[in-house]
Order: structure tokens, then sequence, then C-alpha cells
């Protein structure tokens, strides 16, 4: 490989020259010109270029197009001053009927074929190296002094007619300190594919072996990187074989066409738009992305349902960003299980809270409305009386469809792995995220109390397996959602617990969840996790994330996310669906039931008005 510090401070024509005679053996274009925009190329049959604009469109991402041709241009007035097609690019490889044939260092001698095809000039993330640079972020590539990673993913483009694959992706190793600096200098430059669409572990994009680039070279990781990836225009070669033109052409990838458009630095608008990063896992590795503006509204509900009504003592179970990350985590799940149920009310049949079913149906309304699967498992003895609350809350419109009622026994050591995976396989988990809201939690001797220190484990199904067993299985992510510490994933605050809240040393629950969501009433803490996932779906930072910068802005289903949220409304009728199926003394019980001690409904009514 040829690679000099004069090629980078070369001007673009000066290097499209050098190219165009062939002088230089050039293997990557990486780091030459930098400040300037470089593309990739496609060239296809003029036949097939209106479905080919279309598919970049839907996949702005990865094809952001910068030049569509006529029939037969070999320039490109817009994009340089001097060039010509056929020469201006290091290599390029010719595709018939969707295999590639060769590689070639000119094009001239298919000018006859060229006059009827369309070039078109895409996006290179080798645009925005300087700008990396500029905020003091290392590029191993350059600094190793090879071509980047390329890899193929398991993650479908949007079809466009006769154009369908899936998306490629570059690699960058950048240091955990550096990624929100990353995201940030890259995030504006649209044309060079914008901010990244994974940082972490490669295997949740379909990425095996970092180390086997499909495309480039390997890049080593130093100690403390992280594995950060962008949509990459070699997502079009991929595109071009699918379709089996009878002749197609390509740039070789990393060989860009190097234009005389610089790459204008873009300020971030207000600070408002700033993007975040956040860890939601570490087995596997995964950060998300948030807007400023988006994070600090879902912070605001946090302080919001933190009020403590009973004065208990709640503040100091208080961990910051837990509502955001778990949202987070939440809104990247495919599939989650919740569950609720506290048996503290014995003269009742059966013994529920109030607190912990209105929160948990909020959850799955928002979870249908976003098209996640979701299911509820909770106690044996309680499944009628779920069961008849779905089935209603369907009825009344808060759910879309009946949600699956689970229950769950231990019958063995694997059971708890058999529930969660299919056939016990800890690599195919069933449910990406396990939610917890207002659930007995088991303490540290092994028991189930409530806020009384009455022991209540009789009455409660050891649930609480499948959160210690979701520790062990990577991609399984939990929350807790609680207002007294004696709730299921309160652990993570236990010492806090044992402090602060009365009787605290005997109730504490001892399982953690990853995150711990805490409320003055565990219901709020559900309709605020409601409030913060339609926010994060409305996000046009996190939205491009999560679908990977591929197909369109689900933005058009806002109405359906914000129909499906909590209202007083739904709330009430939903109330009084649940005390209508619990009797004392062969009476109905009240609506205005306490909740630890608690006058429940008023409090309840209240908080969701300041939710919404």
């Amino acid at each position: 490989m040829f690679f000099t510090g004069g090629l980078k401070s070369l001007l673009p024509h000066v290097l499209r020259r050098i190219i165009r005679c062939n002088r230089l053996s050039i293997s990557n274009t990486s780091g030459m010109a930098e400040g300037y925009k470089q593309a990739n190329v496609v060239i296809l049959h003029k036949s097939l270029a209106d479905d080919f604009e279309k598919f970049c469109h839907a996949n702005d991402g990865p094809l952001p197009l910068l030049y569509r041709s006529k029939p037969g241009d070999w320039k490109c007035p817009s994009l340089s001053s001097d060039s010509d097609i056929r020469t201006d690019c290091p290599q390029y490889r010719i595709y018939e009927h969707g295999a590639c044939t060769g590689s070639l260092k000119s094009l001239k001698e298919y000018s006859e074929q060229l006059k009827d095809m369309v070039t078109f000039y895409l996006g290179c993330s080798f645009s925005f190296e300087k700008a990396v640079q500029n905020a003091g972020i290392p590029v191993r590539n350059v600094e190793q002094k090879c071509n980047v990673s390329m890899y193929k993913t398991a993650v479908p483009c949007y079809s466009v007619s006769t154009f369908c694959c899936n998306l490629v992706v570059t690699m960058r190793p950048i240091p955990e300190s550096k990624l929100e600096a990353a995201v940030l200098a890259t995030s504006g430059l649209k044309e060079a594919h914008g901010a990244p669409i994974h940082m972490g572990d490669p295997g949740l994009l379909g990425i095996q072996d970092l180390s086997k680039p499909d495309y480039g070279d390997p890049v080593h990781l130093y100690p403390g990187d992280i594995p950060v990836f962008w949509a990459c225009g070699v997502t079009g070669v991929e595109a071009v074989m699918n379709c089996r033109a009878a002749l197609a052409f390509t740039h070789s990838p990393g060989c860009m066409f190097i234009t005389d458009l610089k790459n204008d630095s873009v300020t971030v608008g207000s600070s408002r738009e700033v993007p975040q990063v956040h860890c939601i896992s570490q087995d596997p590795l995964h950060y998300s992305i948030v807007s400023a503006k988006a994070a600090q509204k879902i912070k605001n509900l946090e302080t919001l349902i933190g009020i403590d009504p009973g004065d208990r003592g709640i503040s100091h179970l208080h961990r910051q960003d837990e509502l955001l990350k778990a949202c987070l985590s939440i809104s990247h799940a495919r599939s989650v299980l919740i569950t609720t149920g506290f048996p503290t009310h014995f003269t009742y049949e059966p013994p529920e809270e109030n607190d912990g079913p209105p929160g948990a149906l909020a959850i799955a309304a928002i979870l249908q409305a976003l098209e996640k699967e979701v299911a509820i498992v909770t106690d044996q003895r309680a499944m009628n009386l779920n069961k008849k609350i779905i089935e209603e809350a369907v009825q009344l419109g808060i759910l879309k469809r009946r949600v699956p009622l689970l229950s769950y026994q231990r019958e063995s050591a694997d059971s708890a792995l058999m529930f969660l995976c299919e056939n016990g396989n800890p690599k195919r988990p069933r449910f990406d995220h396990l939610i917890a809201i207002e659930r007995a939690g088991m303490a540290a001797d092994g028991n189930y109390y409530n806020a009384r220190k009455v022991n209540i484990k009789h009455l409660v199904d050891p649930i609480d397996d499948l959160f210690l067993a979701a520790q062990t299985i990577p991609g399984i992510t939990t929350t807790g959602v609680g207002d007294g510490g004696n709730e299921l994933g309160m652990g993570k605050v236990k010492d806090a617990v044992k402090k602060h809240i009365r009787n605290g040393d005997v109730i504490a629950c001892d399982v953690e969840a990853d995150f711990t969501v805490v409320a003055g009433v565990s219901n709020w803490g559900g309709y605020a996790i409601a409030c913060a996932l339609y926010i994060l779906s409305t996000c046009e930072i996190h939205d491009r994330y999560l679908r990977k910068a591929v197909g369109f802005p689900q933005l058009s289903e806002k109405m359906v996310w914000l129909s499906a949220l909590p209202s007083v409304t739904k709330e009430e009728k939903l109330l009084k669906t649940l005390v209508q199926h619990r009797v004392r003394s062969g009476k109905t019980a009240s609506l205005e039931m306490e909740v630890d001690g608690l006058p429940f409904y008023n409090t309840h009514s209240l908080m969701i008005e300041k939710l919404l």
C-alpha cells in the first residue's frame, strides 16, 4: 500500500489526476484530501435508475445520494469541476448477473455500454474522518495505515422493486470516553452517513467475528476501545448483486471518488438537540442514543414520580437516570415479560393491592402500540383475577388485544431457564426484557414480607427465579419498579432500604434488577415508563438509531402511540374493574382502598394528570 502524509493535503482535483494517470499504487482513499467529501459509486442501466434512486431515499443512512447523472454522462459538475467517472476511482468492480467478475483500473473499455448507464454518487464515511480527528478522537484505520473494516449485517434494508439487501456497516474502534464526542462529531454530517447506528457488541448486528471483515481490512481495537458502527455505502454494492443486473459497475470498497466539496462543519441547533450516549447493557455490551431534549423530559418524569406522599423516605432509594436507561433498554427490546402482584390485603379475595396491575397494563398498552411482543406472568392463585382485568381492558380499549397470561412454578433446578429460553438454550431467550412492578420480592432470608413485616411467602410464587436466572443469560435485561424497597428488583438499593425504610432490615428485597425505578406509588412508575417510551419513540435521534438508519421514520404512528398512553378516564375504569373482582366479607371492595396505608385513588388520578 502507498500511503503518505502528502496525499492527505493534496487538493481533490490533483488526486483525481494522479488516480486517472494510474501513477501511484493506491489501495484505498481513507485519509486522503482531508476535509473533502468522498463518494461511493454505483453505475446501473438506465432502466433500473429510478428504482435505485427510490431505494437510496428509502435507506438514506447507508445511501445518502449526492448526485445522479444522466445516461452516458461521465461528469458530475455539482461535485467536481474536472472529472471522469470512468477513470477517477483507484479501482472498480464489474458485476454480471449479480456476480463480481473482476476488478478494473479503468472503465474506458466499456464506454459504449456506459452510454446507456446512470452513475450514482453516494456519501462515504471517509468524509467525516477529519471531523472525528478534530474532536480529538483517534481514527484507528488511519493510524494503522489500512482500509476501514466493513461487515455485512443481519439488518434488512427497506426493499424497492428488485433492490433488496441487508445493511453493510463500517466499524471504527472508539475509546469509551470518546463515544459521545464521536456521535456529536458525525451526527450532523448526513451526507457522510451521519451518527453511528450501533455501539457495542457486534453480535447484535449479526456480525460474528470482527477479525474477518467482509470488505476492507481488519482494524485492531486498543484496550478501552468500543466497536462503533456506521451505515456504509457498500450497501449499494450488495443491492447491485442482489438485483442481478446484466451489467453493473461499482467502486472497489475503500477506493472512493474524491469530490471538490468540503465537509462544512455542522453546528447543532441547540443544546437540546445534542445526542447523548447511555450504556443500557453490559452483557452484551450495548449503548443507546437519545436527544438531550428527550432525555430531560424523561428525567422530569423521574423527578415527578419520586414525590413521597407517605413520607416513607423513598428519596434515599432514588438512583439518577434509572428511568431513562430502563426505557432505552425496553425501547430496543423485541419481547417484554411483565410481572406484578403483591398480596397484602388479607380480608380480600384475592388479596391483591390496587397498586401494580394498572401500571403493568399501562406498560403493556404502549408496548402493544409499539408493535412489541408482551406477556404477563403472575401467581397461579391470581390468574382468574388478572384474566378478567385483561379481558375488560381489551373491551375498554385500554389494550389493543389480549396479553398472554402466564404462571411460573419451580419444578426443577432449570425451570427458570426453560421458562425464559427456547428449550432452555440461553442463546435463544424468549424475552429481551423483564419488568417487575409492585411485585413482592424475596428478602435475604428467603421469605417475602409486606411493609408491616408480615411474612406472605405462602401467597407468592417464586417468580424471583426468573430475575435471578436473567442475570446469567446474555441479552435479557431487567427493571424493577417499587415504592417501598420490598418489591422485586429493589435489591439494587437494599442497603438504602435497610437504612432508611421502616422495617427495611427485614423486608428489603434481596433480588436485584439491572434498573431500579423508584416511585411514590408503583403505578406511577408504570405510567412514567409508558410516557417515557412514547417520548423515545417520537425522538428522531433515537428513532434513527433504533431502525439502524434504514427505512423511514415511524413518526406517522405518533397518534397510535399517543392513544395508548394512560389517562385518568382509562385508569378510573380499570380501577373500578379491579375492585369489582375483589370481595370483602361478601361486599365489593372500595375504590378508596389503601396502598401501604395511603389513600390511593386520589393521588393516582393527580399523578396521571401531571405525567401527561
